[in-house]
């Protein structure tokens, strides 16, 4: 049995699913959620429907205000009136991912079969996996056909992987800033975010929460790690270079001397207050197994008689997903004969660059969608 109902804990819905789900790693989950939000209106024919998918770090608030930050949502820029995902024209769908910690079952929920919080006795999760939830609830709102599925890093993992298990559910793709599967550099970085999580002293083998002591500095450098990745060079040396942190002279001491260390604390010890760790680790390890590369071609007959519309953008200082990548999964989708167009962006702000205002960017993922019919 399912059941919508409005989310009570954040502004939105959640999809109550009281059925067993079956993961790729062999085991299930049963009575799980789904919590999303919505923006814009679904058309009579509910043929006007695009869905977000999340980065990593992200939730299911794209557009106006988050209810977490209280700031602009994460894709404001991209999402909302005469933006580029016009939501007077499209009704846009985010949810959090299966493994979030933003109202969709993860390790920080109770389990019902031992009514204990599930910890690491959550099971892996895949990037298919997120899909394969993401389906659900598309197939409980009888949306038959999205107009496109759109996400950037994490976020075109979860794309990517929709064209190539659902391709009679979408109608175009946009993948910003992603690849066919994870490299070995960024699973080195995932597994240094991890092990600073793991060895903080107070994460507790995972149960963390029956003891109210989270492991919060653990949690805090693995942001750190990662955002350093998120930036290029050139950023960090616009934004910072060798400033002095409100001082003249060096300390000489390990307390914060530069810009730049004080902005990651600050990144580090904001990040604690509304993300778990547990979904950091579940999440990057789904990531870790992405590779989406024999989905593609296993089904890439379905893919073409779907006439499966591909765009696949990056961004020319991006070094985390480089441009490269993207190339890759642009070969790949055009040696099975597929529709697909490819933009390098032009920035110097790196792999964030897709959050952020890039003009030639929303000019292209716009010009995109309003040539799908």
């Amino acid at each position: 049995m399912r059941e919508i109902t409005e989310n009570k804990e954040y502004p939105g819905y959640l999809l109550k699913c009281n059925e067993h789900l079956k993961l790729d790693s062999g085991k299930s989950i049963s009575n799980f959620q789904i919590a999303y939000q919505t923006y814009g209106k679904l058309n009579e024919k509910k043929d006007n429907a695009i869905l977000i998918c999340h980065a990593l770090t992200g939730d299911q608030f794209p557009a106006e205000e988050s209810p977490i930050t209280k700031k602009n949502g994460w894709w404001d820029l991209m999402v909302g009136p005469d933006r580029p995902i016009d939501t007077n024209k499209y009704f846009v769908i985010c949810s959090n991912v299966l493994g979030g910690c933003v109202g969709t079952t993860g390790p920080n929920d109770i389990n019902p079969e031992t009514s204990k919080i599930y910890g690491l006795d959550f099971p892996t999760i895949t990037i298919r996996d997120m899909v394969r939830v993401q389906k659900i609830l598309i197939d409980e709102l009888k949306i038959i056909k999205l107009v496109s599925v759109i996400g950037g890093s994490m976020g075109a993992m979860q794309v990517l992987q929709w064209a190539a298990t659902y391709p009679e559910s979408v109608k175009s793709i946009i993948s910003v800033a992603g690849s066919l599967k994870h490299s070995a550099q960024n699973i080195a970085f995932d597994e240094a975010g991890r092990q600073s999580i793991m060895l903080d002293p107070k994460w507790h083998n995972g149960q963390y929460l029956d003891k109210d002591d989270k492991p919060e500095n653990g949690l805090s450098v693995a942001r750190m790690i990662a955002h350093i990745t998120y930036l290029s060079e050139k950023a960090f040396q616009n934004k910072f270079g060798r400033n002095l942190q409100e001082k003249k002279d060096l300390s000489f001491g390990f307390g914060i001397d530069f810009q730049v260390e004080s902005y990651l604390r600050y990144q580090g010890r904001s990040f604690v207050d509304r993300f778990d760790a547990n979904s950091y680790l579940y999440m990057t390890r789904a990531m870790d197994y992405f590779d989406v590369s024999e989905d593609i071609q296993k089904n890439k007959e379905e893919i073409i008689n779907n006439e499966v519309r591909f765009l696949v953008l990056s961004f020319t200082s991006d070094w985390l997903f480089p441009t490269k990548e993207s190339k890759e999964i642009v070969s790949l989708l055009n040696s099975i004969g597929s529709n697909v167009s490819f933009a390098e962006v032009v920035s110097d702000r790196g792999h964030d660059s897709f959050l952020l205002d890039e003009p030639q960017f929303f000019r292209v993922s716009e010009g995109f969608l309003k040539g799908i019919k």
